[in-house]
């Protein structure tokens, strides 16, 4: 790769996680960052009427039309696809995963509210199905472990 002077065009991202519920990831994850769930629903409508996927690779979600093993969450400013409802920015993607989990995870969110609102914000995530698993309290900070309501280990 050479480097050019003209600047370079920043690279598209997600984070892309295995999930045996892709929407109920997607929905937990929506309301845990206050995010909104991609709605692919135009896109999938054109690609069935076209016959260019079959009704069985998608599902209703949320009332409309979605893919039934991937469903993505967005950061409610960012920019994102008019026609296909992707997401340009900040973006989740959860896609199903037929295997069970057998190791921890290598990548997981630290969600940062802030001091003053990290109670508050501790008892919703509960209230949502997330799980305390432990409470750290070190010279350097504390901070609190979580999982969310669909991880098994």
């Amino acid at each position: 790769m050479t480097h050019t002077s003209t600047p370079a065009t920043p690279v598209h991202w997600k984070v892309v996680v295995d999930a045996a519920d892709p929407h109920a990831q997607a929905d937990f994850w929506a309301a845990a960052l206050n995010y909104v769930v991609e709605d692919n629903s135009p896109l999938i409508g054109k690609l069935l009427a076209a016959g260019a996927v079959p009704e069985t690779l998608t599902v209703m979600s949320h009332g409309r039309r979605a893919w039934r093993d991937l469903a993505a969450v967005r950061h409610p400013d960012d920019p994102y696809e008019e026609e296909s409802g992707t997401g340009r920015g900040r973006r989740l993607l959860f896609q199903r995963a037929p295997e069970e989990k057998t190791v921890k995870n290598r990548l997981h969110l630290d969600l940062h509210p802030g001091a003053d609102r990290r109670d508050e914000d501790l008892a919703r995530l509960e209230e949502l199905g997330a799980r305390v698993l432990r409470r750290v309290e070190e010279p350097s900070g504390s901070w609190v472990v979580m999982a969310d309501p669909n991880t098994h280990n």
